[in-house]
């Protein structure tokens, strides 16, 4: 029996996915959970498991390919039941399209009006159309898809791989060889009506003979020797060229079917050796060409061309989203964390013993939710269908970090219930899951309140674009020494910049500003965190 797998939903509000890689290749025996692909969602990278125990039969979507949540991806031949001759519903899917786009607008239309006044084609007549006699093809779907463009049948190939599976090596082999059999079987005949005209006016010819290129060009003259041959053209349906003509294009190397007819005989094009030496020619320049570009451009493309899809795209779309939806303020000030320094310097020690790294990022954290607890407007979010403003009495915070697939924001829960180690140890561990592309959908989800170090790079104010629905967005400049006014003197001092950005609609700058006096506070007496 034959079990088709859809692509199942990752993820909250996934609609699709990349294929990332496949982990399986058809004819692979797999086991239930057993992981066959990686499929890239909207945040992270999964595996998708096999429902069943049984046989890879058919991997259909490429690697690179988009698909969406509930399409089917592979099929698996079940063990220990019968294997269905033939082939899938989407292997005759597939195939059917194929046909359709292959042939001209006018078949195509017919066979799809006739499909529906039938109405019931059965999935074993597809199947039947497509299929050997002798049971159906193995073939990976880069190889059916080279055997399309190629114009071979994919069940005459004889195939050289695992379990007689079909290469594109078995495909282009096939391909190479039927070319050389219609070279060869390139010798013309007696004409037939509508076909080559004759050597004398009405009569036929006996055979192909020697010919001079130059052929008379009269309206229906007679030639002195025997008509031009004809074959299939990739350009044109038939060429008429003389034997001489020919051999100069063999030589040239030039197809004759892409030559510009010299003139038309009977409405059939006609190419003289001449029309070829030019055509040739023309090709040699051309090429010239493209190697003098390609010399002058071999130190490096002017332009890369990256698809915008994947994690890049949906980070896109998310700050679209929030920039064009909540109109941004942000609040620019500046912290002196001269203790906050020092009582880290003395702590480290402390949290290495535990095999913890103890940085700024969990002090940040407390303060943050300390000063969320005073000013809960900024703990919020905008209900636009319900027309209500939702204060969250939770405090999850999110920590936007950078990876190489983009901006990710894992977060940490309930922040206000743990200790500066155990938030540490959490923060560095979500962070690390985030670049190495293992960190779950639940991890990125559900924060009430973002904080983004764009200090840890340089620089010390920035405009930060709102985690869209948070309320606010905590933007941290680089911790170091400035010159400060005190006491009348200029002092070196260590300074902490922030960038606190909010949502105008439901945040004033009145709350803002207050926001960030509390949040100074704490950061600058690191021992008021003992109170929370």
């Amino acid at each position: 029996m034959v079990r088709e797998f859809k692509l199942p939903d990752v993820g909250e509000g996934v609609a699709e996915g990349e294929i990332v890689s496949w982990l399986v290749e058809e004819g692979d025996a797999v086991t239930e959970d057993q992981a066959v692909a990686e499929v890239e969602t909207d945040k992270a990278i999964v595996e998708v498991p096999s429902p069943v125990n049984g046989t890879v039969r058919e991997i259909i979507p490429e690697e690179g390919e988009v698909v969406e949540v509930g399409s089917v991806i592979i099929t698996f031949d079940v063990e220990g039941e019968p294997v269905e001759e033939g082939q899938t519903e989407g292997e005759a899917r597939r195939a059917a399209e194929s046909d359709a786009g292959s042939a001209p607008e006018s078949e195509a239309s017919g066979e799809a009006e006739q499909a529906t006044t039938q109405g019931d084609a059965t999935e074993e007549t597809v199947a039947e159309e497509v299929s050997t006699g002798e049971g159906r093809v193995f073939a990976a779907p880069s190889a059916r898809r080279l055997a399309r463009e190629l114009g071979v049948d994919i069940a005459s190939v004889e195939g050289s791989g695992p379990s007689g599976r079909v290469t594109e090596r078995d495909v282009r082999q096939t391909a190479e060889s039927a070319g050389t059999d219609d070279a060869s079987g390139e010798t013309g005949g007696a004409s037939q009506s509508g076909g080559e005209p004759s050597a004398q006016s009405g009569g036929a010819t006996s055979g192909p003979g020697p010919m001079e290129d130059d052929v008379s060009g009269k309206s229906g003259g007679a030639t002195s020797g025997p008509a031009p041959t004809s074959v299939e053209s990739a350009d044109r349906e038939r060429t008429l060229a003389a034997p001489a003509t020919r051999r100069v294009a063999e030589e040239q190397g030039v197809d004759l079917n892409a030559v510009p007819a010299t003139e038309q005989r009977d409405g059939e094009a006609f190419v003289t050796s001449e029309a070829v030496m030019q055509y040739a020619e023309a090709q040699r320049q051309a090429q010239q060409s493209q190697a003098e570009t390609a010399a002058e451009t071999s130190a490096g493309e002017r332009v890369e061309r990256i698809q915008y899809k994947g994690v890049r795209k949906t980070i896109g779309d998310a700050m679209s989203r929030s920039k064009y939806t909540a109109p941004h303020v942000t609040h620019h000030d500046t912290a002196v964390v001269e203790d906050l320094v020092d009582t880290r310097e003395r702590l480290k020690p402390k949290a290495e013993e535990q095999g913890i790294r103890l940085t700024y990022m969990p002090f940040v954290m407390k303060a943050v939710v300390a000063a969320l607890k005073q000013h809960p407007k900024l703990n919020a979010e905008l209900d636009e269908e319900a027309g209500e403003i939702l204060r969250k009495n939770y405090y999850n915070v999110g920590v936007a970090t950078a990876t190489d697939a983009g901006l990710m924001v894992p977060v940490v829960d309930d922040v206000d219930h743990k200790g500066l180690l155990q938030i540490s140890s959490e923060v560095n561990e979500v962070v690390q899951k985030a670049r190495d592309r293992s960190i779950s959908r639940d991890e990125l989800q559900g924060s009430t309140f973002s904080v983004t170090n764009f200090g840890a790079i340089g620089g010390e104010y920035a405009t930060p674009i709102l985690n869209y629905p948070e309320a606010a967005i905590l933007g941290i400049g680089e911790l170091k020494q400035r010159p400060v006014v005190e006491d009348g003197e200029v002092v070196a001092k260590h300074t902490l910049p922030i960038s606190l950005s909010i949502d105008h609609r439901i945040v004033d700058g009145a709350d803002a500003a207050a926001f960030a006096n509390t949040f100074i506070e704490y950061v600058e007496n690191p021992e008021l965190l003992l109170l929370e």
